[in-house]
């Protein structure tokens, strides 16, 4: 009994793990092989059609293609393309809009002076039809089948009231290439109660000796001004409406000029650091 259990020793099964692990070592270094061969072969291939001046063999881009059509799937979905869009205002969706813009009598006769410089960008920049009504003392705007933008007719009616206020056309025609512009009106009621002198006095510290008072504010705050009697009227973005705004009630109020330039170079000086 001793001999035979010394002869079935050598025969004894291994540890645990060790003929699975050895099985599947020799079974991918097998498949190593295979692909190093079939690597160098295909690589091979490809130099000697090369150096031959031969096209690439079929197979090699036979076998990319399903290479990359696996990439693509497994890698993320391409982007969507859009076409660009454009405010456009589709013919028979609606009638034509209009749009009415009375005109101050004392305006008339500049109106009608600088009549051929108002109704070009109208016509050939915003494509609208445009007519002056003297009888009833607007200008009347339409919109037709050859405007694109649809927010034409607003820019236009805002451009013809531009000039009504009393602001030049150059002016004006800012309304038109730009959309961040806007008007605002205030009379010198709505910050103080004036009557008299006291009304006159507060008109020409806010216009000062020659228009000074008025053209250095404009040009601290890129605004654009108009003083008609009582009334105020700005033209410019909203932050630079606010600068132009808080100077002229800072003037009503009854603060002497020197102080408000002293706030206007500091905001100005601030406005060249941002810039």
């Amino acid at each position: 009994m001793s001999r035979q259990r010394q002869q079935l020793e050598p025969f004894s099964a291994p540890p645990a793990g060790t003929g699975a692990s050895t099985a599947a070592d020799d079974a991918d270094a097998m498949v190593d092989d295979a692909h190093g061969a079939l690597d160098e072969a295909a690589e091979q291939e490809l130099i000697d059609a090369i150096m031959g001046g031969e096209d690439p063999p079929a197979t090699t881009a036979s076998a990319a293609a399903p290479a990359a059509a696996a990439t693509a799937e497994a890698g993320a979905p391409t982007k969507p393309q859009f076409d660009v869009l454009r405010r456009v205002v589709v013919p028979g969706s609606k009638s034509k809009e209009f749009r009415s813009v009375p005109i101050p009598p004392h305006r008339l006769t500049p109106l009608k002076k600088e009549w051929l410089k108002i109704y070009t960008p109208l016509v050939e920049h915003l494509k609208l039809q445009v007519r002056m009504n003297v009888k009833r003392k607007t200008v009347e705007l339409r919109t037709c089948k050859d405007t694109i933008d649809s927010g034409a007719l607003q820019k236009g009616a805002d451009f013809v009231r531009a000039f009504s206020l009393g602001f030049e056309i150059a002016d004006a025609m800012a309304l038109i290439r730009l959309d961040d512009l806007f008007m605002e009106t205030f009379e010198t009621k709505d910050v103080r109660t004036l009557h008299g002198d006291n009304l006159s006095r507060a008109i020409g510290r806010i216009v000062g000796k020659d228009g000074r008072t008025r053209h250095a504010i404009e040009n601290a705050s890129r605004t654009r001004i108009v003083v008609a009697d009582a009334k105020i009227h700005i033209l410019g973005g909203f932050a630079n409406t606010r600068i132009a705004r808080d100077a002229i009630c800072s003037l009503i109020l009854g603060a002497s000029p020197g102080k408000v330039y002293t706030k206007l170079r500091t905001i100005a000086s601030r406005q060249k650091e941002r810039f």
